[in-house]
């Protein structure tokens, strides 16, 4: 897990976007951040957080966790499908 409130590195610093350049791979036990198409010179690095919380998906807790990435693919919030 990245967690910027826990000792995170320097992952900590990617944003969130719905419509990412990166994803996130786990390989025994470790995180790696991997580009998912070519990123230009000074682009920010993002992907997509699919933060999953215990609490039922109301309006109230979307707009707690709401997205502010402003792709054409933003589905308003940081939230991922529960499996």
């Amino acid at each position: 897990m990245i967690d910027a409130n826990r000792r995170g590195n320097s992952a900590r610093w990617i944003n969130h976007s719905c419509d990412p350049n990166c994803e996130t791979n786990e390989e025994n036990g470790r995180l790696f951040i991997d580009a998912i198409r070519n990123i230009r010179c000074g682009e920010e690095l993002t992907y997509d957080y699919k933060l999953i919380v215990d609490e039922r998906y109301t309006p109230a807790l979307k707009r707690l966790y709401a997205c502010g990435c402003g792709s054409r693919r933003c589905r308003g919030t940081i939230l991922g499908k529960k499996r």
